[in-house]
């Protein structure tokens, strides 16, 4: 049974197949990787993660940093600093960790965010995300011995495109404009007019703020209000949302805490909340990366007077996850 009768305004729902998941990923055809291929002239290779226990302050209550524990074995021995009885001169070390998939670096999956959207044309809103998958079809909800799972659209999918094409660097500081430190359309197209960066289709936006900067220079002591002034991308603005669907690329990557900039007091009703994360998410098919880290990279780039670079990003193969933790690397 079609999951959908009609889809949202301006979605591409269907577009690369009924049964699609991975949205403008698809759009990363071999030809667009051995363009980004091309971009690699001194084969200098900059990490664009941040330490997965980064940030030192809490950014989203709930979302809590790596702890590492030593493995147990099945009968009590601890994995670490561990040595095989009888004289043999091996030394083991073994640990595992819980993680928060969406705490450092990431990418978030299209099973991320969904919306309220009446699908079936009957006057009822129902809980979708990406290409018409629901909630509640396609999602295990979590319960007593029973952890969640997204049937559909996990970062699996992601992982499975292997994540790797030509990047475009756009450093954004001091282009926000107003309260919000918002950068729409029209500022976004005076940034990159002014460092002749072009993004196109299959490409990976990456928007640089100096966001992740403040993160690793002031650890724990980041102060809230500099942060705050760092810009983002204007979710409300028309013209930009627009932008992003004509210019067809596959993806976007900040090195802030959620690429839009949004009012997180006047909530309306009958809207979303995070606009540009509905637009791509949900409608697009457009993975969104946050809290990367560019600020050695867009250094290299300003100074060779370039924006484009290789990018390679894939998320963690976990079956059912919604996000990932990514360690992404550009190669100039």
């Amino acid at each position: 049974m079609r999951r959908w009768l009609k889809r949202p305004e301006g979605s591409n729902w269907g577009d690369f197949g009924e049964d699609d998941q991975i949205g403008r990923m698809n759009l990363v055809t071999p030809e667009r990787r051995l363009a980004a291929i091309g971009e690699v002239h001194e084969g200098l290779a900059f990490q664009l993660g941040l330490p997965l226990d980064h940030p030192r302050r809490q950014v989203f209550a709930g979302r809590n940093r790596p702890v590492l524990a030593p493995t147990i074995a099945a009968d009590g021995r601890t994995m670490y600093g561990w040595m095989p009885p009888g004289g043999p001169t091996d030394v083991v070390n073994d640990d595992q960790v819980l993680l928060g998939l969406q705490y450092s670096t990431q990418w978030d999956g299209l099973s991320h965010y969904g919306a309220c959207f009446d699908a079936d044309g009957d006057g009822v809103a129902e809980q979708v995300f990406y290409n018409g998958y629901r909630m509640d079809t396609h999602f295990v909800l979590p319960g007593e011995g029973r952890a969640p799972a997204a049937m559909a659209l996990g970062i699996e999918q992601l992982a499975a495109s292997c994540v790797q094409g030509r990047g475009v660097l756009v450093d954004l500081r001091g282009a926000g404009e107003g309260p919000l430190a918002a950068v729409g359309y029209d500022a976004l197209m005076r940034a990159m007019a002014a460092q002749g960066a072009e993004a196109g289709e299959g490409d990976f936006l990456c928007i640089y703020t100096g966001y992740a900067d403040i993160l690793l220079r002031d650890g724990a002591e980041a102060s809230e209000a500099e942060l705050g002034a760092c810009p983002g991308l204007d979710g409300k603005d028309r013209a930009l949302l627009d932008w992003i669907d004509r210019s067809g690329i596959a993806a976007i990557c900040a090195d802030n805490s959620m690429i839009e900039k949004i009012d997180g007091v006047n909530r309306c009703a009958g809207v979303a909340m995070m606009p540009l994360h509905e637009h791509c998410l949900v409608r697009l098919g457009i993975h969104l990366g946050e809290f990367w880290w560019f600020e050695e990279l867009a250094a290299a780039l300003a100074q060779r007077g370039r924006s484009r670079f290789l990018l390679t990003a894939p998320p963690l193969n976990l079956p059912g996850a919604v996000g990932s933790p990514v360690t992404p690397v550009a190669t100039i």
